[in-house]
């Protein structure tokens, strides 16, 4: 799975768009508990996600694989 779009949402989830047309939701809360993650907890630190198609990444450095998204991404309706 690649990513195409990401956009941080209120309480901790991201909207992701893959690049074959997938469009879901991905619930980031249960992260915030690991250390990698605690920053997030700010939500300015939240919105500030980048995508790298293949992963996302935070400013501090967290991240996580387009594989980990999709496993746990649920799918909504366009």
């Amino acid at each position: 799975m690649l990513i195409q779009t990401i956009q941080a949402l209120d309480n901790f989830v991201l909207k992701i768009t893959t690049k074959d047309g997938i469009d879901g939701l991905f619930d980031v809360k249960p992260y915030l508990q690991s250390e990698a993650f605690q920053s997030l907890k700010q939500e300015d630190n939240f919105s500030k996600v980048r995508n790298y198609d293949y992963y996302i990444e935070w400013e501090n450095g967290a991240d996580l694989s387009a594989d980990t998204i999709g496993c746990s991404m649920k799918k909504v309706s366009q």
